[in-house]
């Protein structure tokens, strides 16, 4: 390989790496977007859903 062929090839391999981690980045966020809904719906829904506590009285939504 020569020296020149070797110099604009290096451009273009960091190119596609830099797009290759941008959309595995994105890929990441969104997925965690995605778990991060559901936590806060699963969340919202123990205010809604709780055990009944002594008494017949709605229980406490924390154990402490």
């Amino acid at each position: 390989m020569s020296v020149r062929r070797l110099i604009t090839m290096v451009p273009v391999l960091l190119v596609l790496l830099l797009a290759l981690i941008l959309f595995g980045a994105g890929f990441a966020l969104k997925a965690l977007w995605w778990i991060a809904i559901v936590v806060l719906v699963v969340w919202l829904l123990g205010f809604v859903v709780r055990p009944a506590g002594h008494g017949g009285r709605k229980g406490r939504w924390y154990r402490w």
